[in-house]
């Protein structure tokens, strides 16, 4: 099969399309044609070296194919796997694999596609869905509460701040570029503007103060969440976890799951949120899309098309 894979860490430029061997479902697996995948930071720091060997084995000798969330068609079932039928239409996730071909995962890793839902828009919701999801249940969001969520336009902060209404926010505060600010508005936010005096334009739109606060942004953005947010147990990183822990904040945690991703699938099929996708780009111009994603200030997210309908 054809896939996306790096024998060197570094910039964009280590990407490059190669034949490499189809995998084979084992007991409990599936494996899934691919049709879209989506394109995270994750995946650039996975190509830049930033992580522990472990999520890269047997590399350098054996090349790393990276990708965590992917859309496309059940082509094969292993052993022992119930609740899908080859022909399904899924979306899913993995930890790296999804820039290819074909992808095999764990069956619980994956949820049917709605029928309205585009391939591009399941193949970038799991990520970022489930984390924002994830992230709001740990801050604690409920109904009358005023969020903050730093870097809001990006693709986890969209799904963050429209899961946050959701979830009965009373306001949703959202930290981003200036050009992102009508974007913002649109999704129901108030938008501010990174930079100096943070921390007194978020007072300006909160004068009763802000309840919680996600950050996905860098180091400025939690600083000016721990002194905006009186309980420190209501602030996550997703991004600076070194200088949380130094902040005293709680570690983010949280397991995705397959289940959860079924029930995102539902709220976007009920038209609780949608997701934007800025830019999709080929499978051999995988270099260019994380160029895309490491410019930090776009709308919504990057999306792989790798394969059309058959």
């Amino acid at each position: 099969m054809k896939a996306v894979v790096f024998t060197a860490f570094g910039g964009p430029e280590v990407l490059r399309l190669a034949e490499v061997p189809t995998p084979r479902p084992g007991p409990g697996d599936i494996r899934v044609r691919v049709r879209a995948a989506g394109v995270l930071p994750f995946d650039t720091g996975l190509r830049s070296g930033r992580f522990p060997p472990a999520m890269t084995p047997g590399f350098p000798d054996k090349p790393a194919i990276p990708g965590n969330e992917f859309a496309g068609v059940v082509e094969e079932l292993g052993e022992a796997v119930s609740g899908f039928e080859v022909g399904d239409h899924v979306l899913g996730f993995t930890t790296t694999g999804a820039y290819a071909e074909y992808v095999v995962v764990p069956a619980d890793q994956l949820a049917l596609r709605p029928a309205a839902m585009p391939w591009e828009v399941a193949a970038g919701l799991s990520a970022n869905g489930q984390g924002a999801y994830m992230a709001l249940r740990q801050v604690g969001v409920r109904a009358g509460d005023v969020v903050l969520i730093h870097a809001a336009a990006g693709g986890f902060g969209t799904l963050a701040v429209q899961l946050a209404k959701a979830q009965g926010a009373k306001a949703v505060i959202g930290t981003a570029s200036e050009a992102n600010h009508e974007y913002l508005r649109g999704l129901g936010a108030l938008p501010v503007a990174y930079g100096p005096g943070l921390v007194d334009r978020v007072r300006a739109l909160a004068p009763s103060g802000v309840d919680a606060a996600i950050d996905a942004a860098g180091p400025e953005a939690l600083r000016a969440s721990v002194e905006l947010v009186e309980d420190r147990a209501r602030i996550v990183t997703m991004t600076n976890g070194e200088l949380g822990r130094e902040l005293g904040l709680p570690e983010w945690s949280g397991t995705r799951s397959g289940q959860r991703l079924a029930e995102l699938a539902g709220m976007w099929d009920e038209g609780l949120f949608t997701l934007h996708v800025r830019a999709t780009y080929p499978l051999d111009r995988a270099a260019d899309a994380h160029r895309d994603v490491e410019t930090g200030h776009g709308r919504g997210k990057v999306v792989l098309t790798v394969a059309e309908e058959s």
